[in-house]
């Protein structure tokens, strides 16, 4: 008689799937757990409007890229600045073009730059204007006079876009701290007047206040301030602030 060999228990396999042990139904697909993603930069180029499509300023800009983009501004200079682009030419021919753009901008940029063009000859006119818009619609104003200066302003933006602080300090220039340093610098507004004679100005007098009252041949008595400086410093002390009344 043939003997049968005894059955023996063989340890059971673990599932498969952990979180499904019965293996009842399909296997439960565990989602990954999101992921916060870093803020999308705005890139290295500026951004091109299709509108300024033949503007000879374009053909300038040699230090940065740009590239075309359906934007609502002419120029994409990051992701809270934008810039548009005006020729006083266009704008004495079309008032009211400038309006518009201005308008549909609102609440859509930090930082909203008026490149305007100074392309024709009487200008203060439409300079004024442009500046009561600029105030206030938030705008910032500011003026080239070619289309190769224009570009350097749009390379200027773009390039301190991630600067901060820092790098809109830059662009300033470094500030006087000092009492005597911002004494200095404001008696060298005119162009003849060196800081030496600054110096000697406000020495001779004693304060700023009697330098700025003296008169010329008082100033004239100073070493070194011959007859080309007098005239220079009685002129910018003399004449008023403000020229002309604003017009309401």
């Amino acid at each position: 008689k043939m003997q049968q060999p005894t059955p023996q228990r063989l340890d059971r396999a673990p599932p498969s799937n952990p979180s499904n042990p019965s293996g009842a139904g399909p296997p439960k697909v565990v989602q990954p757990t999101p992921q916060t993603l870093p803020a999308r930069g705005s890139g290295s180029a500026i951004l091109v409007s299709p509108r300024q499509k033949g503007n000879p300023v374009l053909a300038c800009l040699k230090s940065v890229p740009w590239e075309y983009s359906d934007i609502p501004a002419d120029y994409g200079l990051g992701l809270t600045t934008c810039a548009l682009f005006l020729s006083l030419k266009y704008h004495r021919l079309h008032p009211e073009y400038i309006y518009t753009r201005i308008r549909n901008l609102q609440g859509k940029y930090n930082l909203r730059v008026l490149l305007t063009l100074v392309d024709i000859p009487n200008h203060e006119d439409a300079l004024r204007e442009l500046s009561k818009t600029s105030l206030v619609n938030s705008v910032t104003v500011v003026l080239a006079w070619s289309a190769a200066e224009a570009a350097r302003y749009l390379e200027l933006y773009k390039s301190y876009e991630h600067a901060g602080h820092a790098g809109f300090a830059a662009i300033r220039g470094q500030q006087p701290t000092g009492y005597a340093e911002r004494l200095v610098e404001f008696v060298t507004v005119p162009r003849t007047v060196n800081k030496a004679d600054a110096v000697a100005l406000v020495s001779s007098f004693g304060s700023l206040r009697n330098a700025v009252n003296a008169s010329p041949e008082q100033v004239s008595v100073v070493g070194g301030w011959g007859e080309k400086k007098v005239r220079a410093w009685c002129r910018a002390v003399e004449e008023p602030f403000r020229v002309w009344k604003a017009r309401a």
